[in-house]
């Protein structure tokens, strides 16, 4: 399962020529590239095995692997063809396994939850969140870094852009303690430019004892928000810096999801059945590669634009791999007035998920 070898992170032109990564804006993929790099694996390695939860997202870069069913191979899939512009068989669990077919391949393997918070930001509009840029070098980078962070990976997608919008920004001094020891929690911290330093203070050592240093993109103060418990720690400017914090009750509030009509698979169909419309919010090369019959395709980053298009009068199943970018359009579209629903677990948890898994098996 592991790569023989390893190189540096990959550049932008690389990860462009696969789908849905050639979406992205600039600085997300940026950002994806620095956590991503090129691997190659050996003749009969096994890439993943059926049956695997772990969520990667795999992409071919260079040779053929073979898909495999109960050790039966029942397809190939070839560097450089279209079905490769796509990840290998994305659904979870694994339907089937993949295994090294030429003397070597190279290819990439990405977060899949970092690949669809990033998505979803990407498409729920940053441009409305500009005025939070720190300006200078760092532009908005942090907000792209927070993102990285496995706690925002648990926000509901809908909410993620209000979480910045009520964000306020802090200029500290160097010295300046930001957060003491045995205080209430009051507010969640991201740091924008600068450097801060956590200690903890003990019986036996009262200056405090070095925990770690933090920079741009870290997090702190979520914790007692949490919990309800005092501060466990003191969190002192190293460097003069710039902050931003949400006041705990807009944290916790915002961790919470949005009110969303979810539906499962069964459902979604007589929702249909009876005069409904799938929409699915995914960039055009995820749909045309596999969709639902008949259904409408309106990537995220363009429902705002298309509700003109849209028949307020029809109620919408919204869509995509995986329930992160339709629950937030889903959102978008039941606040001006749309009967909308969200598939649950998206595309994936669907028969339409054989499809993902069936490219190459005629290669």
């Amino acid at each position: 399962m592991d790569a023989m070898s390893e190189s540096p992170t990959v550049d932008l032109a690389l990860l462009r020529a696969f789908s849905p990564l050639d979406g992205l804006k600039g600085e997300n993929l940026r950002a994806l590239a620095r956590k991503t790099t090129l691997r190659d694996l050996p003749q009969g390695r096994v890439l993943f095995k059926e049956g695997d939860t772990d969520k990667r997202t795999y992409y071919l870069v260079s040779g053929t692997v073979e898909l495999l069913e109960d050790g039966r191979v029942i397809g190939a899939i070839k560097a450089g063809t279209p079905d490769a512009r796509h990840a290998i068989a994305p659904v979870l669990p694994r339907r089937c396994a993949a295994r090294v077919a030429s003397d070597r391949i190279e290819y990439i393997s990405i977060d899949s939850d970092l690949l669809d918070v990033l998505l979803t930001w990407d498409q729920t509009g940053t441009y409305e969140v500009g005025e939070l840029q720190a300006g200078g070098s760092t532009g908005d980078d942090w907000m792209t870094l927070l993102l990285q962070s496995r706690a925002f990976h648990k926000i509901p997608p809908a909410n993620l852009q209000a979480v910045f919008m009520r964000m306020e920004r802090v200029n500290c001094s160097a010295g300046e303690v930001v957060v003491r020891q045995g205080d209430e929690g009051d507010y969640f911290y991201a740091i924008v430019s600068g450097r801060c330093v956590v200690t903890r203070e003990t019986p036996l050592n009262r200056e405090g004892i070095k925990l770690a240093e933090l920079g741009m993109g870290d997090t702190f103060g979520e914790e007692s928000l949490i919990s309800g418990a005092r501060r466990n720690a003191t969190v002192t400017m190293s460097t003069d810096g710039v902050l931003m914090r949400l006041g705990k009750d807009d944290f916790i509030t915002l961790l919470n999801e949005p009110m969303l009509h979810w539906v499962d698979y069964e459902q979604a169909k007589a929702i249909v059945a009876g005069g409904g419309r799938w929409l699915d919010v995914r960039l055009p090369s995820e749909f045309e590669h596999c969709h639902f019959e008949n259904a409408i395709n309106v990537p995220l980053y363009f429902v705002r634009l298309k509700l003109k298009t849209l028949d307020q009068s029809v109620p919408y199943v919204v869509c995509c791999d995986n329930g992160r970018r339709s629950s937030a359009a889903a959102y978008i579209l039941s606040e001006r007035g749309f009967d909308t629903y969200s598939l649950r677990d998206g595309i994936a948890a669907t028969d339409l998920a054989e499809a993902l898994n069936a490219a190459g098996k005629a290669g």
